[in-house]
């Protein structure tokens, strides 16, 4: 192994990428390295201390380890496109937020064992590389061991493909959905003038989450830093539902608010950066022109 390599270089990826380039040489590749974003993102790739290929197929080759960190809507194609440059002896991580089927698709285009579903249960930014991470696959157990040994915070979950992404696919039906009612119901709030006692009501039938501080506001800038991708999770979600025999009609709308909040801000000039400190009010103001 001459390198770990990294496919999709956005949040997850630049933050476990940065971490490895402490102990190992890293290589990442993006999409956006050929765009308009060009220049940034290879700055930030220098920042990260990881070498920017200049295309899947440098990524990989020598890699033994790739970890695809893309977005949902391209996790499957990805998985495509590697199978066919990947050799024996390589292992290919899907870290992606996809439904158990779309998993099970990816993992068919690899020789057997190559593809190793792996499932983030929780937010990058905080823990970093003590995220907590589900792995599943046959080879998911020696997998688990080396990804502990690289610092990763990692679990054993199943031998077959597709299982622990259920897990966070069913939970994400809650988190996500969450953060989507959060988002309508406090921004109706705050129209009608009453969002301190919505969330004095909130706290006193829910104490211990937090609507007294930070945890409302928190959920709303998910949606509104990350919402478009969170949209293409949620998608998956729905997929997830309907092939286990329900319609998924709550997290069609969850995808509809994630989408939704990014796009008004779009409409309005904003950009999250030019938001932080992020304040919720101060969002559902100027998406009023107050």
């Amino acid at each position: 192994m001459r390198h770990i390599a990294f496919i999709g270089f956005g949040e997850a990826g630049t933050i476990l990428a940065s971490e490895l380039a402490g102990l190992h040489s890293v290589v990442v590749w993006d999409k956006k390295f050929i765009g308009a974003e060009r220049d940034a993102m290879l700055a930030k790739a220098e920042r990260c201390g990881v070498r920017a290929a200049s295309s899947l197929a440098e990524a990989l080759d020598g890699a033994g380890w790739v970890f695809s960190t893309v977005t949902a809507g391209s996790a499957l194609d990805v998985a495509v496109q590697s199978a066919t440059l990947m050799q024996s002896g390589q292992f290919f991580l899907d870290l992606n937020s996809v439904a158990p089927d779309t998993k099970r698709q990816a993992a068919r285009a690899f020789a057997p064992g190559v593809y190793v579903d792996v499932a983030v249960m929780a937010p990058v930014p905080p823990a970093r590389m003590k995220t907590p991470l589900l792995v599943g696959g046959p080879q998911a157990e020696s997998v688990t061991d080396v990804l502990n040994q690289l610092g990763f915070n990692a679990r054993y979950g199943d031998t077959a493909v597709g299982k622990v992404s259920a897990i966070k696919m069913c939970r994400s039906v809650m988190i996500k959905g969450l953060e989507a009612l959060t988002t309508e119901c406090l921004f109706a709030a705050r129209e009608y003038g009453v969002e301190e006692e919505v969330l004095a009501s909130l706290h006193a039938s829910f104490p211990s989450l937090g609507w007294d501080g930070a945890f409302a506001g928190y959920l709303i800038s998910r949606v509104a830093e990350h919402g478009v991708r969170r949209s293409e999770e949620m998608e998956e979600v729905v997929k997830t539902l309907r092939d286990a025999g329900g319609e998924g009609m709550m997290s069609q709308s969850t995808v509809r608010v994630q989408r939704g909040l990014p796009q008004q801000m779009r409409e309005r000039g904003l950009d999250y950066a030019g938001l932080e400190p992020f304040n919720w009010q101060s969002l559902a103001d100027s998406l009023k022109g107050r």
